[in-house]
């Protein structure tokens, strides 16, 4: 389904960030810090990445000075911090050219809008992301009706549900352990082993053997049974192929993300994998004037962390500076000697 854009907009500014995820949104905070301009740009109609989209009633632990925060709580923080620097936001759009040189970029996007900025900062986490489906027949029925949601937008949506869980992963075992209270839930998994942080693993051990969920192992996926897109069970089939029925009203399947960076491919970064290569002192990618922070980049010690992001976001935004104002030194000040500018 193509996508109606409102009118091209031609805006010029210190530094064009693609991705309005936390990563992206800090990264405003940092550049404003520096009283650098910048304009944000993401393919989703609203800001929050995967925070956002994904998993916004679920906790994060590790974000300092909050021993739990939820994901859509972050990224409201986020907005607050950065609403001084009042940066114009392009979204709904994809980024589809990159011309130019360091300090005289010009960006454009899907929707016709232009962006002259003096350099770049790719921000853009997993890339224009989506789920990884399930091969099941008339797959496309189900998720029409939400009895198949790759994400789950808020919980209590499912209470008093037959919820069969799909994968081994975090989110998986998260998702288990959230919704166990409130719906009947079922985890298929191909092996009794999960990928998830053991002491998420154990607690979800410790449900099962409470009977507060249903372990359906070693199981995978194989068909969906219902009429008109309501669903009745889900099939599934163990390792020899026998396959037996588990009742349910919604599955969530989750297998994962698929990357793709789009036309941001194209342009010749160096990659590592379907990850840019930065270089971690700067945050600079191989093109001049163009940098990468967040989940998009790659290089040795890299942790795929929200924190690890935003420490990425300062340091290029420090790096930035010297592309913006070639030959002007930049003095370091604490953001509690010289606050927030114009706040």
């Amino acid at each position: 389904m193509s996508q109606s854009h409102p009118a091209p907009q031609h805006l010029q500014t210190d530094v064009a960030v693609i991705g309005a995820g936390p990563v992206g949104l800090f990264a405003i905070f940092e550049l404003g810090m520096l009283r650098l301009s910048a304009v944000l740009i993401d393919a989703l109609a609203e800001v929050g990445g995967q925070c956002t989209a994904l998993y916004p009633e679920k906790p994060i632990y590790d974000i300092p000075a909050h021993p739990a925060i939820e994901a859509a709580a972050l990224i409201e923080n986020l907005e607050r911090q950065i609403a001084p620097f009042a940066a114009p936001r392009l979204l709904g759009r994809r980024v589809v050219g990159l011309a130019g040189q360091a300090g005289d970029f010009t960006l454009t996007t899907d929707a016709g809008d232009t962006v002259r900025a003096k350099a770049v900062l790719i921000a853009a986490g997993a890339g224009a992301f989506g789920p990884n489906r399930p091969p099941l027949d008339g797959l496309a029925a189900f998720e029409a009706s939400g009895a198949v949601q790759y994400y789950v937008r808020r919980r209590e949506s499912l209470a008093g549900k037959r919820v069969v869980i799909a994968g081994g992963g975090d989110s998986a075992v998260d998702w288990a352990l959230a919704l166990k209270d409130i719906a009947q839930v079922s985890v298929v998994h191909r092996r009794a082993k999960f990928r998830a942080a053991p002491e998420s693993a154990a607690a979800l051990d410790r449900a099962a053997a409470a009977g507060e969920v249903t372990m359906v192992v070693p199981y995978q996926l194989h068909a969906l049974q219902g009429e008109e897109g309501r669903l009745e069970r889900v099939i599934v089939a163990d390792l020899d192929g026998a396959t037996r029925p588990v009742a349910a009203d919604v599955l969530l399947p989750f297998f994962g993300l698929s990357m793709d960076l789009g036309p941001i491919a194209a342009w010749g970064l160096e990659r590592a994998g379907a990850h840019i290569a930065i270089d971690p002192a700067s945050s600079a990618s191989s093109i001049a004037g163009v940098f990468a922070i967040g989940d998009v980049v790659s290089y040795p010690g890299k942790l795929k962390l929200i924190l690890q992001g935003f420490s990425e976001a300062a340091v290029a935004a420090q790096a930035i500076f010297a592309v913006v104002h070639p030959g002007t030194a930049l003095h370091f000040e604490y953001s509690t000697t010289k606050g927030v500018p114009g706040g």
